[in-house]
């Protein structure tokens, strides 16, 4: 995880200038880039009721904004059975 933070910090960085802080003055212009980056979802296979997740594999939640917000996590699970 300190790896994955890392490299998320260099790619948009906090304390650079974002015109979306000009904009809209919430200074939390690096957390919309992050978040365009990264996408708003994950798709994951289910086989036999299990996740089908590799090894090393697993779901991590990033938040990127400035501030503490209330947050709802949506699961859709679709297919056919058998």
């Amino acid at each position: 995880m300190s790896d994955l933070k890392k490299a998320i910090d260099r790619i948009a960085p906090e304390d650079i200038y974002y015109e979306h802080n000009e904009r809209w003055g919430d200074g939390n212009g690096y957390a919309h880039v992050r978040a365009a980056i990264f996408g708003p979802s994950l798709h994951v296979p289910v086989v036999e009721g299990t996740l089908a997740l590799g090894t090393w594999q697993q779901i991590v939640l990033l938040d990127f904004d400035n501030r503490r917000r209330k947050r709802r996590i949506l699961m859709q699970v679709y297919g056919e059975e058998g």
